[in-house]
């Protein structure tokens, strides 16, 4: 983790405002979802990000959240670093390595692991992989393929389709259930921006039996550039 922190403060020294953007999001959700599983226990998150982003397509960044487990471990703290550049007219490449840390108790850490992801853009598409080789601190490989397809309904109003799927390579590591190594997560969301802020209201799903249940989560969001 050490390595990960030093790497993206030093990107971050680098940088000036002669070519390079700061932003911050601050973010109010009615349950934190990650791939359609509650991180929250069901309830509300309190979410913020720092990211810088430079002219050239490099761009690093930290985000962090509340989580409930149900035990002491209660902050999420992410770090990232990425390189994003336009491969033609149509398609847009995004390559990355994130630092997942889990904080609140002496073993919260063991839940730590690091994850690498590549995203294509094909204007209204996305097609995205992650792959993490010791999930969640458990030493099983795990990857996720997510598609998307957004829907322009007017300047300020989107709709989001999408699909992904969750899916452990070491099934006597890691399970989702008993007995199963994957799942499938679905969403249809609606995204409204004005004023500054950005609205989120999508109803998400999964066909897990335990966990996962049919949720209708709402956000709001305010980014802030300096």
């Amino acid at each position: 983790m050490k390595k990960h922190l030093i790497l993206v403060t030093t990107l971050l020294t680098m940088s000036s405002s002669a070519f390079a953007d700061w932003s911050s999001t601050v973010t109010v959700a009615s349950d934190y979802l990650f791939n359609g599983v509650s991180q929250t226990d069901e309830g509300p998150a309190l979410q913020g990000s720092l990211d810088w982003s430079g002219a050239d397509g490099w761009y690093a960044g930290g985000w962090a959240s509340n989580v409930d487990f149900g035990d002491d471990t209660n902050i999420e703290a992410d770090v990232y670093l990425g390189y994003y550049t336009a491969v033609n007219d149509t398609v847009n490449l995004d390559i990355g390595v994130a630092q997942y840390t889990y904080n609140g108790a002496s073993y919260s850490s063991d839940g730590n692991y690091t994850e690498i992801y590549t995203k294509w853009n094909f204007g209204a598409t996305d097609l995205n992989f992650w792959y993490a080789w010791d999930y969640f601190g458990t030493g099983a490989g795990h990857y996720i393929v997510m598609l998307n397809h957004t829907f322009t309904i007017n300047d300020e109003l989107t709709l989001l389709v999408g699909i992904d799927r969750s899916s452990s390579l070491d099934d006597d590591k890691w399970q989702w259930e008993p007995g199963s190594d994957s799942y499938n997560h679905w969403q249809v969301t609606s995204n409204f921006s004005t004023n500054g802020f950005d609205f989120s209201l999508g109803l998400h799903g999964t066909d897990l039996d335990t966990y996962g249940d049919t949720t209708l989560l709402l956000s709001v969001a305010r980014t802030f550039q300096f």
